[in-house]
């Protein structure tokens, strides 16, 4: 199965794990797992108090999001892959990461916008599950901005993130410019809803 430029790539023992084995080209997954992402969007909207900042939190929305299409969604990430830290240390640096937030909220370092685009970038980065990571990153990050912020989230929407596009090029460069600690690219592609 072919991938976008920067998604990471689907191996034999992931493919192992797709429900439905009748699924041989991308569009059919990509069309599963929207279904999928909406079902969990709808839990999302009904978690009231609910604590994001927290492992079990991270895990239990990508299972929601993509435990209808895949069998190891909310699992931790077991093998390496073309992005993301070796896998023996995701737990530790997501929690890093999530400790982080926190701290970002406490002290006020960030505005709202910025703490989630940092998040954001940081949860890619790490690329805590096998596949579905830049999905889940932007869901946490809106839910930073709904759940801890009270704040606007992101308007992905604008951006057409999951096809080759020339947003997802510019995406990508953003992405690999916060990798080397310039934000500004990032920042300025997204805005608030309002």
């Amino acid at each position: 199965m072919d991938s976008p430029d920067g998604a990471t790539p689907l191996d034999p023992d992931q493919l192992g794990g797709l429900k439905f084995k009748h699924i041989e080209i991308r569009g059919q997954l990509d069309q599963m797992e929207q279904v999928n992402i909406q079902d969990g969007l709808m839990w999302l909207d009904k978690q009231k108090k609910a604590d994001i900042l927290t492992l079990q939190f991270c895990l239990e929305l990508h299972k929601r999001l993509f435990g209808k299409v895949w069998d190891w969604a909310g699992e931790f990430r077991q093998t390496e892959k073309n992005i993301g830290i070796n896998p023996m240390y995701v737990s530790v640096e997501l929690q890093k990461l999530l400790d982080d937030v926190q701290a970002w909220i406490e002290f006020k370092t960030f505005t709202p916008k910025e703490s989630a685009l940092r998040f954001h970038h940081r949860l890619v980065q790490i690329h805590v599950f096998a596949n579905g990571n830049g999905r889940h990153a932007r869901i946490m990050a809106d839910a930073i901005l709904k759940f801890i912020y009270q704040s606007p989230q992101m308007n992905w929407s604008g951006q057409n993130l999951q096809q080759a596009s020339n947003q997802r090029k510019n995406y990508i460069k953003a992405l690999r410019k916060a990798d080397v600690h310039d934000f500004e690219p990032l920042l300025t592609m997204f805005e608030l809803l309002e």
